[in-house]
């Protein structure tokens, strides 16, 4: 049985195309969570994501300029 691989959050933005920061804002404004958080070997907490959650809800975002606004 093969281990599924998570990414952290350096691999998510570059995935999404910014910067660290902006990315744990666009997985929190897109509902995505953490599957799993550990410690490095410095006693940091950091967090690992489901790449095909990731996947989907980027895929499911609306498009740059998208008035989503204007919606029923």
């Amino acid at each position: 049985m093969t281990e599924r691989k998570l990414w952290t959050i350096a691999e998510v933005a570059a995935h999404l195309g910014v910067r660290p920061g902006s990315a744990r804002g666009t997985l929190s404004r897109l509902g995505v969570k953490a599957t799993e958080r550990q410690i490095d070997d410095r006693g940091r907490a950091y967090s690992l994501f489901d790449p095909d959650e990731v996947r989907a809800a980027q895929a499911a975002r609306p498009g740059r300029g998208a008035r989503t606004d204007l919606r029923k």
